[in-house]
């Protein structure tokens, strides 16, 4: 799979096709994107791995040198096999529902992922990771209130960081982890962490955004898959989608709703982030879907 991103200019599909040519290389599906207002290409191609003589690495190797240092130092690229599962850990809180979709999916084969850890702050999930034969680990948080200086969360985070890295997943999802991450993490696992948040932002950042929808009167409530940065819910968007209430509903409504999209929005987002079909620019994407 080869993804790449740089300033536009004329070529830049002659370049690569000829490239793949040359290497005996087989498109089987090709998408592009040029944004006016940045002035960005961006490209997703599909390569029949069988038709290529050379190792991956060597191909890499031939690219940086024949296209990728003609395009300039500012493109951004990558290639990459898609023949195994990639390894995803999972960070939880309480709430299962996504977990469980997850896995359903996982298991059905509709996200070649293999699940390498679910990481919870509290123990609610882990009899059905460990029924399961998923690796459970519980790193718990200090309560509100009881740690001033904020050592024991930094801690906590950074027990996180050891049982995740340890895995170098290919995402970290944070289905429903109700912890905010600290922005070394974010840094760390810039465009691997994947945040489902149960809203449609930018509207009701935050907690309790199913409390702040009721309280506004909201017509629509919705989810958001997004990349995880240093500022609250404000990372790049993978993939939204909402759901019509209306003035019956109370909030257990509202959450109960907002749960089948909330599986959705993350499963869609997720099997794009792993099918390297999200290229981020700024604190945009483009996602060839």
């Amino acid at each position: 799979m080869l993804t790449l991103g740089c300033p536009d200019t004329t070529g830049i599909v002659a370049k690569i096709s000829t490239f793949l040519a040359d290497e005996g290389g087989w498109i089987v599906e090709a998408a592009y994107h040029s944004d006016a207002d940045t002035g960005w290409f961006f490209t997703r191609q599909a390569v029949r791995a069988d038709s290529i003589a050379v190792s991956l690495d060597e191909l890499r190797a031939r690219f940086a040198a024949r296209v990728a240092s003609e395009l300039g130092p500012a493109t951004e690229w990558q290639l990459s096999s898609s023949d195994q599962p990639k390894d995803i850990v999972v960070l939880v809180s309480r709430e299962g529902h996504c977990l469980h979709d997850l896995v359903g999916r996982i298991r059905t084969g509709e996200l070649n992922a293999r699940i390498a850890a679910v990481i919870g702050n509290h123990t609610d999930l882990e009899d059905f990771a460990t029924r399961l034969d998923i690796p459970f680990q519980h790193v718990p948080f200090p309560a509100a209130g009881t740690d001033p200086d904020g050592a024991g969360r930094a801690a906590a985070f950074a027990r996180v960081a050891e049982l995740t890295d340890v895995h170098s997943p290919a995402a970290v999802v944070l289905a429903r982890f109700m912890q905010v991450l600290p922005p070394g993490l974010c840094t760390a696992w810039a465009g691997r962490a994947i945040n489902i948040h149960h809203s449609f932002l930018p509207s009701f950042v935050g907690a309790r955004p199913y409390h702040q929808a009721f309280a506004r009167g909201v017509k629509l409530i919705g989810a958001t898959c997004h990349y995880v940065t240093a500022d609250l819910d404000a990372g790049p968007i993978i993939e939204q989608d909402v759901i019509r209430v209306d003035h019956s509903d109370a909030i257990a409504d509202m959450v109960r709703q907002g749960r089948d999209i909330e599986k959705l929005v993350l499963a869609r987002g997720l099997r794009w982030h792993l099918e390297d079909r999200v290229l981020v620019h700024g604190r945009k994407t483009v996602v060839f879907s």
